[in-house]
């Protein structure tokens, strides 16, 4: 992940389209649930992040890897989810095989009204940000990067599955696979190598004619004082979900994390859904504010991306901002 586009002319465009197509946050209020919103549970989440972190990095064609999509599988099945396996082989950027798979648990999957979170679920191969260069062949942990956002989403499946009052709406929580593995300096495709498993999803989807109302992309959601400014591809494709989730999220009180603020555009798995799945979704990532040296949290990409740097506050604003937002565009069933 995540190669930042960080050219100033292009963030400059985008930040002057999206200013002028859109009422500032001060005019717009976010709507209020008619049904009531259930609490998103911090420590189960993290929870959820431990358990993935305890069966080593995530890579593809490990047996960590095997055994924490076995895991993921078997989670959503226990909610009571309707589980689609996508298995694919992957080609990297350097010509290695990866047998990949995708997963897809869908939440009253007869709704026809649906919402589709998603979050990357494997490590990256090799360390390759670490300020120890014996260190950089190494695997990521990958706590915070991939991790923290699939321990928010089963969160969400669990505190769904045991909501009586079921709201309607369908929800579809989709793990990327092979999205970690790219190289932006070497790769010579647009994406850089990275976001295997999205590209192929959006090319080959779990359902045929499948859509998504809107889709929110989970990207490094879990590090203490994370900061979520407003990613710029999805201020381009998506600006009015944007608004929703931040709106949302200030009026839940957690400004702190969802900051109103234009950040820099990057490339991650929401862009092969917009571009070729042609359904708006957006990206919350942890991104840094005001530093020209650093785009992403300190450990992104090195072996101490670990579970002593995640924080059960940071998940709990992301999660139960997202619950508000399902809510709000779910009606009680009659």
């Amino acid at each position: 992940m995540k190669h930042p586009l960080l050219i100033f002319f292009v963030c400059l465009g985008l930040f002057c389209a999206c200013r002028t197509n859109q009422s500032s946050e001060g005019d717009e209020q976010s709507t209020v649930s008619t049904l009531p919103v259930p609490t998103f549970n911090a420590d189960s989440a993290y929870q959820f992040v431990q358990t993935q972190v305890d069966f080593g990095p995530r890579v593809p064609n490990t047996a960590a890897h095997r055994q924490a999509g076995d895991y993921l599988v078997a989670t959503l099945k226990k909610y009571g989810l309707t589980v689609i396996e996508q298995p694919f082989t992957a080609i990297t950027y350097n010509g290695k095989k990866l047998a990949a798979r995708n997963i897809i648990g869908s939440y009253r999957p007869q709704a026809a009204k649906r919402i589709m979170l998603a979050s990357h679920w494997d490590s990256r191969p090799f360390a390759d940000e670490d300020s120890t260069a014996s260190l950089q062949a190494q695997p990521v942990p990958a706590a915070n990067d991939g991790a923290s956002g699939v321990g928010v989403l089963l969160e969400l499946a669990r505190v769904l599955s045991q909501d009586s009052t079921q709201p309607e709406i369908g929800v579809d929580i989709v793990f990327f696979d092979a999205e970690d593995w790219g190289n932006s300096r070497e790769a010579n495709d647009p994406l850089g190598g990275f976001c295997l498993g999205s590209q192929h999803w959006a090319a080959n989807k779990h359902l045929p004619n499948y859509t998504a109302y809107f889709g929110v992309l989970l990207d490094m959601v879990g590090a203490k004082g994370a900061t979520f400014p407003k990613e710029g591809h999805s201020m381009q494709y998506a600006a009015d979900v944007v608004r929703t989730v931040w709106n949302t999220a200030s009026a839940l009180g957690y400004s702190q994390y969802f900051v109103d603020q234009l950040g820099p555009a990057i490339i991650d798995d929401h862009l092969p859904v917009n571009q070729t799945a042609k359904f708006p979704m957006i990206d919350i990532m942890h991104l840094k504010l005001n530093d020209l040296n650093r785009t992403f949290f300190d450990h992104w990409h090195t072996t101490h991306d670990t579970m002593e740097h995640i924080d059960p506050a940071t998940l709990k604003a992301v999660g139960q901002t997202l619950l508000q937002v399902i809510y709000q565009e779910a009606q009680p069933l009659q």
